[in-house]
């Protein structure tokens, strides 16, 4: 019995102390809000084949964060999607290192108070580094947390830009 415990222990530290070092390891990425949202446009972003740093996509939202696409389905229902960050991951993952696929930011408009903030984040989409012309636009509306020692993701809502919902102006770089 004793023997399990100190094995049991052993397992726990170490694991502890992996985690510990992995959160060291992306502490930088999340100290300012711009260096949070730069790995987040980052992480998901590559071209074909190429693998996503998911433990960093993860490190970026708190725990119980939402990504929440909408859109329209095949009625013509505007309907919306609550996925934890495991479940981005399961469900679009394949999908973007399949495909390639990079988000790029145009434009941001930024509103705090206190240690709250929300992002207007409006991008474009592209299969590869190199394409001219984006696939696909919308706008990102990120919720943020400032807890005093870094910047947590609570929510990314998004839309795809469409010809019945086109981007306003003041969303759009000048």
């Amino acid at each position: 019995m004793r023997k399990i415990l100190i094995i049991s222990v052993f397992i726990f530290t170490n694991t502890f102390l992996q985690g510990q070092e992995q959160n060291a390891k992306h502490l930088d990425k999340v100290q300012s809000l711009e260096s949070t949202l730069q790995t987040l446009y980052t992480v998901i972003s590559g071209e074909k084949g190429e693998e996503r740093d998911w433990q960093l996509f993860k490190f970026l939202f708190k725990p119980e964060a939402k990504l929440i696409p909408s859109g329209k389905d095949k009625e013509g229902i505007f309907r919306i999607r609550y996925m934890s960050p495991d479940e981005y991951i399961s469900t679009s993952g394949a999908w973007l290192i399949k495909n390639g696929f990079f988000e790029k930011e145009i434009h941001r408009t930024v509103q705090t108070f206190g240690n709250i903030t929300q992002v207007f984040s409006t991008y474009e989409s592209f299969k590869s580094k190199t394409d001219q012309e984006p696939f696909m636009r919308g706008i990102n509306s990120i919720q943020l947390l400032n807890d005093g020692n870094r910047w947590w993701i609570v929510n990314i809502y998004w839309s795809q830009e469409s010809e019945e919902n086109p981007i306003p102006k003041e969303y759009l770089p000048n």
